[in-house]
Formats: structure tokens, sequence, C-alpha cells
């Protein structure tokens, strides 16, 4: 995610590579990312020089990743699952801290990122995180709280609605089509319909009312969706993935 966030603003000419340095943990990760011009370095220190810092370890390294950063401050802008402000600051006393909730579609451009601030983040410097974030999508600032259904949705959803295209596919290919070509049609039919109700600004009934003739294919469809529980799967699925969220913090 550090990198998706970190391509733009070097293609935009914004930043020089140069002028971006990133501290990871393994040399595989560290060849990959010096080939792109960066300074990399596995030493955890090598980026706490640095006056932003856009922390994106795994939870269980948060604790190493504090004991790194020393004392100068700045701004940190993390991107990890679950983990409050509150805990930030207690972990990072010198820095003023954001939280960031950005999603996977940000790797072409079509993310969502949540944001909650932390105390003495300055107007400034919210302006140019909005901006960061831009780049890579929609930004939305919320209260904390809201970060963790809004994570449900827009982090762990992609997953959901993968399973789902997955499923249509699956479908398509047991009622006879070819694999590869039940997969494309499948992302294709997603992509679509959720442009449509974007650029339409349809309710998703509306856009539901419009497929569905009477007695025809699409109602025997749904019936059979209705039947299966696909509706109350998906509800319980973002309920699932809030609580499992406020449990991570």
């Amino acid at each position: 995610m550090a990198q998706a966030l970190v391509t733009p603003l070097i293609a935009s000419g914004q930043f020089g590579a140069a002028s971006i340095r990133a501290a990871v943990a393994s040399e595989a990760s560290c060849r990959r990312l010096a080939a792109s011009g960066l300074e990399v370095s596995t030493n955890p220190g090598a980026a706490w020089a640095c006056p932003v810092v856009v922390l994106a370890v795994k939870p269980q390294q948060l604790q190493a990743a504090a004991s790194a950063a020393g004392g100068q401050g700045g701004l940190l802008i993390s991107v990890l699952a679950g983990v409050r402000l509150q805990r930030l600051q207690e972990l990072f006393p010198q820095w003023r801290c954001v939280r960031a909730v950005p999603n996977t579609p940000a790797l072409v451009r079509s993310g969502l990122t949540g944001l909650a601030w932390g105390p003495g983040v300055e107007a400034g410097e919210r302006t140019w995180v909005r901006q960061l974030f831009g780049q890579v999508g929609e930004v939305h600032e919320l209260p904390e709280a809201q970060l963790d259904p809004f994570l449900a949705l827009t982090s762990s959803g992609p997953a959901f609605v993968a399973l789902v295209a997955e499923a249509l596919a699956d479908g398509a290919v047991a009622a006879g089509l070819p694999r590869a070509l039940a997969s494309h049609l499948a992302h294709r039919t997603l992509a679509g319909s959720a442009a449509l109700l974007h650029q339409q600004e349809l309710h998703p009934g509306q856009l539901k009312d419009m497929v569905g003739s009477p007695a025809g294919t699409t109602m025997a469809g749904i019936r059979q969706l209705e039947r299966a529980g696909l509706r109350s799967a998906l509800i319980e699925a973002v309920l699932a993935a809030t609580e499992r969220s406020r449990e991570l913090g």
C-alpha cells in the first residue's frame, strides 16, 4: 500500500525518487524497490529522519517500529488496520498522527480512503495528506469511530466482491461457457453495473427494476438469491468485518 501511494508522487513529478526513503523487512523487497530508484534499506530506523512517514508495517511489527522511531517527530500517517489514534500517540508521542484506511483499488487509482486526524495536525498538513490519497482515489474525512465500518465496507469489500465475481463465473461455466470467457464477462458485468450505479446515481433497487422483467430470467435468478440468503450474508459479512476491526484496535 505504501508503494501504491508513493508511485503516483514520483510519476507526477512532485517528488524525485531520491527524496523518498523506504525501510523494508527483507532483502528481496529492498532489491525490488531499489530498482525503481528509491533509497531503500532493511534498517528500520532509515526512514525516521524524514519529516513525513507512512507507516505500513504488520500490526505485530508496530512495537519494533516505535522503538526505531526516535524522538525528532514529524507527521506520521498510519495505514495499519484497527490501530487507534490513541495507541499511535502513545507509541509515537513526538509525532502528529493521522489514521488512514485506504483500500486495494488504490493500486489502479480507483481507491477509497478514510482519514481521521490526531491532535496537532495542522491545516497545511491535512491538505497535503488529502492530496496524497487523492492521487489514488476518493478521500473521506470521518470521525475515528466510523473508520471500522468504513474499513469493513471498502477494505474488506473488494474480497466480498471478488467472491461474487468468482461465483458468477462458476455459474456461467456450469451453464456451458468456457472458463476464461466466463471470468472476463463476470468482471465486466460487475464493473459496468458499478459504473452505471455511480454515474447515473441510481439506487440499487432502480437498477434491479430496470433489468428485471415480469416472469423473466432475472427475477427467476433473484428469487433463488433471496432463497439462499445472499442479501443477509453480505450484511452479516460487513458487520463481522467491522467487529473484527474493533477487536484489532
